[in-house]
């Protein structure tokens, strides 16, 4: 019976896909969509080849001839997604990515929630300034939110934004779901709690990252009482071992509860703060609802490509018909064809990271990846320009090319020799203004406040790429003295090193 159900919805899609798929504007759509991003169809229960990409419009319908029911692509932008590989490095990865947009993947057993989460989302992004999005059906029974890439700062205290994937998004849809329950206290029926009272919500220790239900493992060290053979084993049902080397029954040193977040890579012996018990139930818990997060090449559902399950499309929607939007609104017979792009401005989500980055080092800690110890800035209590070394002070002239590497040099001098905060955006900003092209102001603000809130990093070495990469190319004295501050404390008679 089961066999028979399956063919006869197989039969179902490939009769919708053969006439939708057909229509140019649809082919077009998708088209326009898979520009730089790795795709994959998928033959109604199992995906092709990977990596894969159009050439052109009809290379769609000609895949469905084939037997594809729909497309999917990455969330990655990259130079040539046909270099992609699995053995790659992410040192590779980083090298051939151009950018990433933010896609939120709402999914939902509640229909009438997600669109209330999606809601509650679209909020949060405008306190935040963010104006342009995209907001898609899913095809069953979520949405999908993006951010284009366009919208983010491409440079963050000197470290490329493109290459930060999937770390940095990961923070930001954490902070997203943190704010976002609290949105959804405002919009949530009065009757709400009393809806989920019988609810039979699973309980347990959460990842206080993405706020989902962490792995229980048992992690168990092995003794054996005859040849001293240790192991450790990591289960979820105990049981006795045998020692392989002289079959003896091993004995049971020691032996810990450790909890794992799959999706977010996280253990508790790494990372022990990061779990909590989760007795009180919250709101998304309650509507069982899951904020998919992102990793390296996930795909998700292109936008007007059709979902197997329902036969529905992935349908762009605007943010007035969303309260009003029900599935039956995207049947691939009817709907119109829209743009899943905004045109956002250039850095329009620079807030929203550094509200996300500053939210998520205050809740979490993260392991150290080196033991360098702090830099503390040096006080420099008559300073003048002349301590300035010459390259410095050739940046401060003005520049083209490399306006952000300079920004970064400027403001991680500034902030290394203890100059004061309001003297240091004085400067800044007197310096774009001599910029043949001016950085935006909304820039210029987002990474001094970065700044002020973080701890002080030095300027780079003068025998960095910084430098040459935006046309200075700094003296013998200042490549000898290694670091711009140790110039300025050279000229200004005072002792210490720095790099």
């Amino acid at each position: 019976v089961f066999s028979s159900f399956m063919e006869a919805k197989e039969e179902k899609i490939r009769k919708v896909t053969s006439m939708y798929y057909s229509r140019p504007d649809v082919q077009k759509a998708i088209y326009d969509f898979s520009k730089n991003r790795e795709i994959s169809p998928r033959y109604f229960e199992g995906f092709g080849k990977r990596p894969d990409s159009f050439q052109y419009p009809g290379d769609i319908f000609e895949l469905v001839k084939k037997g594809a029911t729909s497309f999917h692509c990455s969330e990655e932008i990259w130079q040539d997604p046909l270099k992609l590989s699995t053995s790659m490095t992410p040192e590779q990865a980083d090298e051939l990515r151009e950018g990433w947009d933010l896609l939120i993947d709402i999914d939902c057993k509640w229909f009438d929630y997600g669109k209330k989460t999606a809601e509650a989302i679209i909020n949060i992004f405008k306190k935040h300034g963010i104006k342009n999005f995209g907001i898609k059906y899913s095809g069953s029974k979520g949405f999908h939110i993006i951010i284009p890439w366009k919208a983010f700062p491409k440079n963050l205290a000197g470290q490329e934004t493109k290459n930060l994937f999937p770390e940095l998004p990961r923070k930001i849809i954490s902070y997203i779901r943190f704010q976002a329950e609290e949105e959804m206290k405002e919009i949530l029926p009065e009757d709400f709690y009393n809806q989920f009272k019988d609810s039979d919500v699973r309980r347990g220790i959460k990842c206080n990252n993405c706020k989902e239900i962490a792995n229980e493992y048992d992690l168990i060290k092995y003794f054996c009482p005859k040849c001293k053979r240790e192991e450790v084993k990591k289960t979820t049902q105990r049981k006795d071992f045998r020692c392989p080397e002289c079959t003896v029954v091993f004995e049971i040193k020691d032996d810990k509860k450790i909890y794992e977040c799959k999706k977010c890579e996280m253990s508790s012996e790494k990372s022990p703060r990061n779990f909590s018990r989760g007795v009180e139930l919250d709101i998304f818990d309650l509507i069982g609802l899951d904020l998919i997060l992102v990793s390296p090449r996930h795909l998700f559902r292109m936008p007007y490509s059709l979902h197997e399950k329902t036969a529905l499309a992935s349908a762009v929607i605007t943010e007035e018909e969303l309260k009003d939007f029900q599935p039956k609104d995207a049947d691939p017979m009817t709907i119109k064809i829209r743009n899943y792009l905004p045109d956002s401005k250039e850095g329009e989500a620079t807030e929203l990271v550094i509200q996300a980055l500053d939210w998520f080092k205050e809740n979490f800690r993260e392991p150290k990846e080196s033991k360098q110890t702090d830099f503390k800035p040096i006080k420099i209590d008559k300073f003048s320009d002349s301590f300035l070394p010459p390259s410095i002070r050739k940046i401060l002239e003005g520049i083209g090319d490399g306006r952000k590497r300079a920004l970064f040099i400027l403001v991680n001098l500034f902030n290394s020799i203890g100059m004061e905060k309001d003297e240091i955006e004085k400067r800044i900003l007197e310096w774009n203004k001599k910029n043949k092209i001016p950085l935006k102001s909304g820039y210029i603000k987002a990474q001094l406040a970065w700044m002020s809130r973080n701890k002080t990093v030095p300027p780079p070495n003068f025998d960095k790429d910084y430098y040459r990469a935006i046309g200075i190319i700094p003296t013998d004295e200042e490549m000898k003295l290694r670091n711009p501050i140790n110039y300025v404390l050279k000229k200004a008679n005072i002792k210490g090193k720095q790099g």
